[in-house]
């Protein structure tokens, strides 16, 4: 998939023609970051936002012991640090590649520039910025409300029904991130992690074998998810 087809499908550039998407690239410029890279960090004067191309990209804020919480995982087709745009002069939290990655990197100025000429982009900014609140506002929900069981079955549910695929034995997919990285988005540490993962595979809901998950028992994950004790 090229450049201007990812555009395409993100919701940012959502009902742009060819003539739009040209503009949009036209003012962008092509980063690639290494595994582990820091692409800004926290309190740092914000020049611009970014649409993944290729790879992931992990939002997350450190606390004052140095406690990471992941914020959201940016994925092919998706933007980060729009809302830098707009609200304030510094990003709000740290980014960082979890994997070779390319970016379109898009200048504040430039793209103002630009959606001053298209009403259209105005209306989706909109749009994702709602996205982002909502999952911030489930986010918040999650962490204060939810046991650690729930929020991982969840995870699980909503990355199976994006990247599952269906077998004799259940639905079959991987980790889109590592299991300490897990536990940092859940809000909670590895040991707890494991245990809760130990609990479902004990139950013969899921299976797990690394990185790869099977869902055996579907309709009992979706209660736990919806905050039925496990």
């Amino acid at each position: 998939m090229n450049t201007n087809e990812i555009l395409k499908k993100c919701p940012l550039f959502s009902g742009l023609g060819e003539r739009e998407i040209a503009e949009v690239t036209a003012i962008s410029t092509s980063k690639r970051y290494p595994k582990g890279a820091l692409i800004f960090s926290e309190d740092e004067e914000a020049k611009g936002f970014f649409v993944v191309i290729s790879g992931k990209v992990k939002v997350y804020k450190l606390s004052l012991e140095g406690k990471e919480q992941i914020l959201h995982i940016v994925s092919p087709g998706e933007t980060f640090a729009e809302a830098a745009l707009f609200a304030g002069s510094t990003y709000p939290a740290f980014a960082e590649s979890l994997a070779q990655t390319q970016v379109l990197y898009f200048s504040k100025q430039g793209f103002l520039n630009l959606i001053r000429e298209n009403p259209q982009i105005s209306l989706n900014i909109i749009a994702s910025l709602s996205h982002w609140l909502r999952k911030f506002v489930s986010l918040v929900e999650e962490l204060s409300l939810k046991d650690i069981s729930t929020r991982l079955s969840k995870y699980l549910m909503d990355l199976s029904a994006k990247s599952g695929r269906s077998s004799e034995r259940g639905i079959e997919f991987e980790l889109d991130i590592s299991k300490s990285q897990l536990a940092s988005r859940l809000g909670t540490i590895s040991e707890t992690l494991s245990r809760a993962l130990k609990k479902l595979r004990d139950r013969g809901i899921i299976k797990v074998e690394g990185k790869k998950i099977s869902i055996l028992q579907k309709e009992a994950l979706e209660e736990i998810s919806s905050g039925i004790p496990l």
